[in-house]
């Protein structure tokens, strides 16, 4: 069973989705991240977090959110992570359960590899490329990240949601 709370991940769920799709439609089309949808998600978590997670549960997942940026901005500064997905992995920090972060990290593991390889694949299809011959990530080498934690993030509350204390 997942610890996060399930009827707080179906809330979650409803208003984190659409950002989470947005950013990863905005990375491979752009390779960016806007910074509005990351504020965007982090008041989502302030908001609905406040109306249903304990007090002390919603506060300890602010330092989520401080670990994961003070980690992603290592990794960025490294070249190994762009800076809006450090960002947006850090909004997303909140809305994980720290007794799931196994769990979350196994599930952000298995998305990356299959939106790496549905990325590859939809980049080498010349009618999909054609169709979209603007998106920046089909001439870029690095792979838009974003497509991975939007995704990974809704599967993990749709999992919560059903699954969860």
């Amino acid at each position: 069973m997942l610890t996060q709370s399930s009827h707080a991940a179906l809330w979650f769920l409803i208003f984190a989705t659409p950002v989470s799709l947005y950013v990863a439609w905005s990375d491979v089309k752009a390779m960016r991240i806007p910074n509005v949808a990351v504020l965007l998600l982090m008041a989502i978590f302030a908001v609905i977090g406040a109306l249903l997670l304990p007090f002390q549960v919603w506060a300890w997942a602010w330092l989520h959110f401080v670990v994961v940026l003070v980690i992603g901005f290592v990794l960025n500064m490294t070249g190994g992570f762009g800076a809006g997905d450090a960002k947006f992995a850090a909004a997303m920090a909140p809305f994980v359960a720290l007794g799931d972060l196994r769990l979350f990290l196994v599930l952000l593991s298995a998305v990356t590899i299959a939106a790496l390889v549905m990325h590859r694949v939809m980049r080498a299809i010349p009618a999909v490329r054609n169709a979209t011959p603007d998106w920046a990530s089909w001439q870029r080498r690095e792979f838009p990240f974003g497509l991975a934690l939007g995704p990974a993030l809704i599967f993990y509350l749709v999992l919560a949601a059903i699954y969860g204390s």
